[in-house]
Order: C-alpha cells, then sequence, then structure tokens
C-alpha cells in the first residue's frame, strides 16, 4: 500500500479512534506531508510503498530534515520541530505495526537530543507581590484578583480557564474537572482563598450569563443566544497577567503559563510525589513533568545539608 493513502488513514485514526484535537491532527499532517517530499526527492517516486521505510530512507530522510533550509530556500528547522517531525513519524509507524502493514520498526525512530527548557516560576512572594497590585473595589478587579489565584491554585492551563463556566466549578468542594490536551478530563483542586475570590466576583455580577470569566464588553449589538461574545480570551488573560507583574515590579516575562509553571514548582520544593504533580497538570508522560525537577535540586540541597548528618 502507498504511504499517500496510509496517511490518510492515519489521519482519520487520529480523528476518530484517538479522539485528538484538530490542530493536532493538522500539525501530523503537515509533518508527514513533509515526509513525503522529502523521500520523493530521495528516492525519485512520487509516492513510496510502507515497505520502502527503511533504515537508509529513515537515515536521508532526517539528513535531509536536518539541511531542509538551505535546500528549500527557507530557515533551518529547529532541532524542537525537527524532534516534532520524527514524533508524527514514529506514530504513523505505530499506526502500521497495529495494522499489521510490513514498514520500519517504529523503535527505530529516535529522537535528536534535546537541551533542557529552562522554566520561568515565581516565587510564593512574588505571586503574593501582584495580587497586592490588584484593586478589588470594581468588578474587574475583582475578576482579575479571581482569575491570577485560580491559575495560581489549580495549575490551570489558559485555555482551561477561559472555558470554564459557572457550573463546572464547585466552590464548596473547592474541586471541579477539566478537559485538558488529548481531550482528556482531570481533577482541578484549588485553595480556599481562589474559592472565595472567585465567589467574591460572582456575587458582585448582575447578569446570568454561563461564562465563569467575562471580559468588559458592554456592546449589545454583538449578543448571541450563548453569551460567549462576552466570555474572556486567553489573550485578555495574557494581559491581565503581564500587567500585575510589570505594576510588581517583577523584570522576567510573566504569563499564564508562568503561574502553572509556579503551580508546580511550589507542589515539588514541599514535597509533592512527582507522580502526583504530573496527574495534577494533565501531563501524558512524565517526561514532561520532569522539566520541573531541576529547578528544584538546589532546594533538594538546601534539605541535604540542613537534616543529613556528616561522619566525623
Amino acid at each position: 500500500m502507498y504511504i499517500s493513502d496510509l496517511i490518510e488513514d492515519f489521519l482519520e485514526h487520529l480523528e476518530i479512534e484517538a479522539g485528538r484535537s484538530k490542530r493536532t491532527i493538522e500539525n501530523y499532517r503537515l509533518y508527514l506531508e513533509r515526509f513525503m517530499e522529502i523521500t520523493q526527492e530521495i528516492t525519485g517516486k512520487d509516492d513510496i510503498k510502507a515497505s520502502d521505510i527503511d533504515r537508509e530512507l529513515l537515515r536521508k530522510y532526517r539528513l535531509k530534515l536536518n539541511r531542509y533550509g538551505s535546500t528549500h530556500d527557507s530557515e533551518d528547522l529547529k532541532v524542537l520541530t525537527q524532534a516534532y517531525h520524527l514524533i508524527a513519524l514514529r506514530g504513523f509507524l505505530k499506526y502500521l505495526t497495529k495494522r499489521e502493514i510490513k514498514s520500519l520498526d517504529p523503535s527505530l525512530v529516535e529522537l535528536p537530543k534535546m537541551v533542557r527548557k529552562q522554566v520561568t516560576f515565581l516565587h510564593f512572594g512574588e505571586v503574593e507581590d501582584m495580587l497586592e497590585q490588584i484593586d478589588t473595589s470594581s468588578e474587574t478587579g475583582l475578576r482579575d484578583r479571581a482569575i491570577i489565584e485560580l491559575l495560581y491554585s489549580g495549575g490551570l492551563r489558559v485555555s482551561e480557564l477561559v472555558s470554564l463556566d459557572r457550573g463546572s466549578i464547585n466552590l464548596d468542594r473547592r474541586e471541579f474537572m477539566v478537559r485538558g490536551k488529548g481531550s482528556k478530563d482531570r481533577p482541578i483542586f484549588i485553595s480556599q482563598s481562589a474559592a472565595d475570590r472567585v465567589r467574591d466576583y460572582l456575587d458582585a455580577r448582575t447578569d446570568s450569563l454561563p461564562a465563569l470569566f467575562l471580559n468588559n464588553s458592554r456592546n449589545l449589538q454583538t449578543v448571541d443566544t450563548s453569551g460567549n461574545y462576552r466570555r474572556i480570551t486567553a489573550r485578555s488573560v495574557e494581559r491581565i497577567v503581564e500587567k500585575y507583574a510589570k505594576l510588581a515590579g517583577i523584570t522576567k516575562h510573566v504569563s499564564p503559563h508562568t503561574l502553572r509553571h509556579s503551580f508546580a514548582t511550589d507542589l515539588l520544593m514541599n514535597g509533592a510525589d512527582i507522580r502526583a504533580v504530573q496527574s495534577m497538570l494533565g501531563h501524558a508522560d512524565i517526561s514532561t513533568t520532569q522539566i520541573y525537577t531541576h529547578v528544584t535540586d538546589a532546594h533538594l540541597k538546601e534539605i541535604h545539608d540542613k537534616f543529613h548528618s556528616e561522619t566525623k
């Protein structure tokens, strides 16, 4: 079977059986179409069979991928982008294996070594400094305080936060479910302070719109039956976080994701198990959560020096 047809089958599998997002499927399509483009250059064939994918073709593909910019009049592909191409290829080969279609063993597709990403996070005192900058005498201020406390307390992604409805969050039990990446549900737990700030904001509102957080629009011409025209956007939340970080005198770049990093780092530095943190963040792979461990290494050394007895 030719890979052009099999790739279409694989993308349909991602959509239907695997339940992957449209964004993920679009990215996989891009990476696999580029694989086809490069293999056409290598083999001189318009299409190849699954059985034609072997170690030598993979070697030449990786070489071409690394030199892509110089041969296609564009910028070179970053190592991370090359890794995404190889992840897509490996996923495609795993799909072929499940269908018992002869091709390259997916385990032979090794990813390039990556420089571990540096995580930017805030200490608890810096988060408090941000909160102190918020004037809560207005509905907008109450909203901004609730947003920042909820991001920090629950470790939410900004996309998860803006999609919340009033009815989806239990302020008495201080827990609720969100649907994260890959359409996977996970529980969110929040502090009493975060729950109180959300309640203060909701008490100040006079509307009955379903969205938990609203923008400041008062343009009634844009009304729709769901009220989603008033739902706050991810970009607005980014501006809110940036605003109060600057007012607090924090010089590093602070985004909603920084608060998510801060949530994870705070848990680990206070002794939380990394598997529990993985679950609370909704990471599919423990390696994603391990980006935080180097942040806590210095803290662990302090604990070792303080509590471990030296031999005489």
